[in-house]
């Protein structure tokens, strides 16, 4: 139906031992989460009769559907990206393009099946939502509704995805327009559903266009739209918006594939390769050659031509710095010029949580209260940390993509020749990452600042929040070098390594709205909660230890999860001091474990250091 590169994933899928494991430790996941909050429940409340278990089932579909929308969104988006990208990396979608294949056949062929394996999570879940509904609170409507929603918002995350991958040329700025994308989309019509109140029309547009808005309709229903299948409901009005997205994105994406492809980069590189080939067909004279020697290398970024006042004046080829790699980093366009569009998107995101920031400090001089959960976070948090995450997120996907792009391009092979020490190349890669998104590391720390001259947060607030910043920056890129390097794959180097950024921050407050949800006494949740980020410790040194094992590593991958954990409840209980600690220690630790093997690694690959075994 969709062509033979969609038809050879669906036969090749099966093949692989991994498509099992990941549909077994999903859902396995998701009922260890059930059980949790079970012994949570059971352990610090008394079960007296059916109200009490309907309460437990309702508030648990509450936590479990959004989480597992957030989950796949990422998944379809992220997976769908970097599926063409890797083509584009490697080129071969150049050699798609010279095949039969139709824009169709090409564009839903490459995006279906890179949405096969989180779509069929999507249907894994049913079961573990359906037993949801044993405990009561929870009818198959609002099952229903969460499958539906879910699977559309899948659908709709993923041709985005897929979209700007067939657009842009570099990994990065997919990625990052991608995840941008996404944020502020969410961002901007939950916005408009708060603003609302006063104009319902900004509420139906939200109900249309935000799967928040949607999700949370269907796990809280309203008596008007219980049961009932009409288009005023949110869960409907954001599948049938979600659909016909996906049908505009895909249909661009059909229009435009072979006229975005290929790059405008790779056609001026094979016409400099015919003008060469037809310079060496032709008896020229020595003058002739010379002539076209200097053409082209006036265009080369080493010799580069600026005009001046009344004339064109040449200017001497840039020095190039004793570290090559840094310098290639900071004074070359390595991720293409069109990474100034992630900029200006992400400016964009920082003035509306800036305007977001200031509305909370506001309403906290006017004495304005904050209700439900909202109140048991600070009043900066809401706008301040989707701002940071998001940060911390394109950081990880320009580091990873740092060498991911090197290796696709083959250009680590070349450094086997070259005089480049590990530490060069290591550290070159570390700071140049630094420099390129300077943005991302310069605004939030100018909004911390602002916070700290509004009033709303204490000196000693700010120095702990700056040092948590600086730590988990230091962390997010090491571990996208660290993946990088680890994983000849290009697309398992991006998936772990922002599938890790994802986990642990995504699955520890997950952890901690559990307990929020089934409050009790924090002893005897502590025991079901140590068991379950057990589980996560095994599967993040699985990822990224179990390719370059270490004592270190394992050490700093078994306490992550659990030291993220005990940082965010100790900063709920205000015990501020301890919570930047923590993170210091153990992400910093976790930095030195991944930076020591990647130095050492990289020595061996070289040449320059010898194993037991050689």
């Amino acid at each position: 139906m969709f062509g033979p590169v969609f038809n050879r994933e669906a036969l090749a899928l099966p093949r692989r031992p991994r498509h099992y494991i990941f549909r077994a430790v999903y859902v396995l996941s998701l009922l260890i989460l059930m059980s949790t909050s079970w012994m949570i429940l059971a352990g610090t409340q008394v079960v007296e009769n059916l109200g009490d278990l309907a309460r437990f089932g309702s508030t648990f579909f509450q936590i479990l559907a959004p989480l597992q929308l957030a989950l796949l969104i990422f998944l379809s988006a992220f997976g769908a990206a970097s599926a063409v990208s890797q083509e584009k990396d490697k080129r071969t979608i150049i050699l798609l393009l010279l095949t039969r294949l139709t824009n169709k056949e090409l564009v839903l062929g490459k995006l279906l099946a890179s949405l096969l394996s989180p779509l069929l999570l999507v249907f894994a879940s049913i079961p573990v939502l359906m037993s949801v509904q044993l405990f009561g609170g929870v009818s198959g409507h609002q099952v229903l509704r969460v499958v539906i929603i879910t699977y559309a918002a899948t659908l709709v995350a993923g041709s985005l995805g897929s979209t700007f991958a067939l657009w842009r040329e570099k990994t990065f700025q997919t990625l990052s327009i991608t995840t941008l994308t996404i944020v502020l989309w969410l961002g901007l019509w939950e916005g408009l559903y708060a603003l609302g109140s006063s104009t319902p029309i900004l509420q139906s547009l939200a109900n249309w266009a935000s799967p928040v808005r949607g999700i949370s309709a269907a796990v809280i229903p309203t008596i008007a739209n219980h049961g009932a299948w009409t288009f005023s409901d949110p869960a409907i009005c954001f599948t049938l918006f979600a659909l016909l997205m996906t049908f505009l994105l895909n249909a661009i994406a059909i229009a435009k594939v072979r006229v975005w492809n290929p790059s405008r980069e790779v056609r001026q590189q094979q016409q400099q390769e015919d003008d060469v080939d037809s310079i060496l067909d032709k008896q020229l004279s020595e003058d002739e050659v010379q002539q076209i020697a200097e053409q082209a290398r006036a265009t080369h970024v080493d010799a580069m031509r600026r005009a001046g006042t009344h004339s064109e004046v040449a200017v001497e080829s840039r020095r190039v710095w004793d570290n090559p790699v840094l310098w290639r980093e900071i004074c070359t366009w390595a991720y293409g010029r069109k990474i100034v569009i992630v900029r200006l998107a992400y400016l964009l995101m920082v003035t509306l949580a800036f305007l977001a920031l200031n509305q909370a400090l506001t309403n906290a001089d006017n004495g304005i209260a904050r209700t439900g959960i909202n109140s048991i976070f600070p009043a900066a948090a809401s706008s301040l940390a989707p701002l940071f995450l998001v940060s911390l997120v394109i950081i990880n996907a320009l580091a990873v993509n740092s060498i991911t792009n090197e290796r696709d391009g083959q250009a680590l092979d070349l450094l086997l020749v070259t005089d480049i020490s590990p530490a060069e190349f290591v550290f070159g890669k570390l700071w140049g990452v630094f420099y390129v998104t300077k943005e991302m590391i310069a605004l939030p720390l100018a909004m911390a600042i602002y916070l700290l001259v509004r009033g709303g947060i204490e000196f000693e607030g700010f120095l702990f929040l700056i040092t948590g910043l600086t730590v988990l920056t230091f962390f997010v890129t090491m571990l996208g070098i660290h993946c990088g390097l680890n994983y000849a794959s290009s697309k398992s180097a991006i998936s772990v390594s922002m599938g890790s950024v994802f986990f642990l921050f995504l699955g520890v407050i997950t952890c901690i709205m559990v307990m929020i949800s089934f409050s009790g006494s924090f002893e005897q949740q502590l025991a079901p909660f140590l068991a379950f980020i057990l589980g996560g410790s095994v599967g993040l040194y699985v990822a990224l230890g179990f390719r370059n094992p270490s004592s270190a590593i394992f050490w700093s991958t078994l306490l992550l999860p659990f030291a993220t954990f005990h940082a965010i409840t100790s900063f709920f209980i205000e015990h501020h001091l301890t919570s930047v600690m923590v993170i210091s220690v153990i992400y910093g630790f976790t930095t030195l474990a991944m930076m020591m093997p990647a130095i050492g690694e990289f020595d061996v690959a070289m040449g320059r250091t010898k194993s037991s075994d050689d």
